[in-house]
């Protein structure tokens, strides 16, 4: 869809206001072409800060000779792979190869307002770019792309005014971005609580003064004294169909299992029973990143679980099932399992060492106050993650919407004084044109 500008607006091309500098990589069997004098930017070192000054890697004064330096102010827009990425030299600097440097002729277009544009375009760069698995847009392709432009005045009044908005959302989005790390802190607070006897305290008194009888002390047992049975999984081939679900390690995903993509399993029927899946089972994974994690089984389809996962099945009598799976969510469950783990390569975990698992417990009638209290405060912590994740999209969009108004002339009111834009460029234009014909002179002369 075509955008549509003021009228008093032109629109040309990238090309035509302004030289577009392709990075490039000096031998890097040489050590003498890299140093500390002038920053080498890759792709993953734009999008950070709207300025970027330094770098991982520096090239020497040999190396600069060697490469293409940009001078400061030029907009660099990486063009290989994840396309649009961007920021503003602060300093002379180098690029790679995957990144273009945007040297706008400043007499026609202000840099700041160059790089507001480029940052709304990131969607046309795709559809511009090579149709191939790793997409590409070259130098010709980007000198192509429209640039809309208002007089160079206009152009200053509507980057200060971005300089002035954009920070705000940033340092919003900034706040945001903490909310979850906050959360987490708040939940691993509040397990900590639970399995320590800190967040029944007040419960505990209330029971004795409505009772009049103490309540047990808590104790401390190993996960052996308070299960019925611990076991390996069953050892198969996946398959699409089945009467049997096959709960692996990769069906677990944070916390969750879509049991509708669980793939399925054949087992004789004489072993299904040893295997099969119950509410208030909790299966562990026993190998690889996620050694230790943990699942409770609140409800399922009739399931086995696989090999590479471990299922106790806890004494209800004893320990509540939800009890037991938040504190092995607990920092002290994970101190002793990173002390338990085997390997390094490749940890894991066996029955013998987690049967050896401490576990702090309390009455059974506590316990179910511990969990009742959790799932409420993890009811809470869930419903501000839930705001936060809406809240994060809106901001994202905000930023959008407001260069999109930008762009659209809504952002600042035309001055009649200013110099038309089309007089401007034309003016440009017309001096470009004269030093590329003196310039083929010059050529035919020698």
């Amino acid at each position: 869809m075509k955008r549509s500008f003021p009228e008093h607006w032109v629109v040309t091309t990238l090309g035509s206001v302004s030289e577009i500098v392709t990075g490039n990589t000096p031998r890097k069997n040489n050590p003498e072409f890299y140093g500390d004098k002038y920053p080498w930017i890759k792709p993953d070192e734009l999008d950070k800060e709207e300025y970027v000054c330094y770098s991982k890697e520096m090239l020497s004064t040999l190396g600069a000779k060697q490469a293409r330096i940009v001078p400061k102010n030029s907009v660099l827009v990486s063009c290989i792979g994840n396309l649009g990425k961007i920021a503003i030299a602060g300093r002379e600097l180098a690029t790679n190869q995957q990144i273009n440097s945007i040297i706008f002729n400043k007499h026609v277009v202000n840099y700041k307002f160059g790089f507001y544009y480029i940052k709304t375009i990131k969607d046309l760069l795709y559809q511009k770019a090579s149709a191939t698995t790793l997409p590409i847009i070259n130098k010709c392709k980007l000198s192509k792309i429209e640039v809309p432009l208002p007089p160079l005045n206009e152009q200053k009044r509507i980057a200060e005014k971005l300089d002035t908005i954009l920070p705000k959302v940033k340092s919003a989005r900034a706040r945001l971005e903490k909310i979850p790390a906050i959360l987490k802190k708040f939940r691993q607070s509040v397990l900590a609580a639970a399995c320590s006897g800190r967040l029944t305290e007040d419960w505990r008194e209330e029971y004795t003064e409505r009772t009049g009888k103490e309540l047990p002390e808590w104790e401390e047992k190993k996960l052996n004294e308070i299960i019925y049975n611990i076991k390996y999984g069953y050892t198969s081939k996946s398959f699409s169909h089945g009467e049997i679900k096959y709960l692996r390690i990769t069906d677990i995903q944070n916390g969750k299992v879509s049991w509708e993509t669980v793939p399925f399993c054949q087992i004789e029927k004489n072993v299904i029973k040893k295997y099969l899946l119950e509410k208030n089972d909790i299966v562990f994974a026993r190998t690889g990143a996620t050694t230790g994690k943990s699942f409770l089984i609140k409800d399922c389809p009739p399931s086995v679980f696989a090999s590479y996962l471990i299922r106790i099945k806890p004494n209800t009598n004893i320990v509540s099932a939800e009890y037991l799976y938040f504190f092995f969510q607990t920092e002290y469950y994970w101190l002793q399992i990173n002390e338990n783990v085997a390997g390094i390569a490749q940890p894991n975990c066996n029955a013998q060492k987690l049967s050896n698992i401490l576990i702090p417990l309390p009455p059974l009638e506590e316990q179910h106050e511990i969990v009742r209290r959790v799932e409420k405060l993890f009811a809470l912590a869930d419903s501000i993650e839930e705001k936060y994740k809406k809240a994060y999209e809106r901001l994202e969009k905000l930023e959008q919407a407001i260069l999109a108004r930008a762009f659209r002339g809504e952002l600042v009111e035309p001055d009649p004084n200013d110099e038309p834009a089309e007089e401007l460029l034309k003016r440009i234009l017309e001096e470009k044109a004269k030093l590329e014909r003196e310039q083929k002179g010059k050529k035919r002369k020698k």
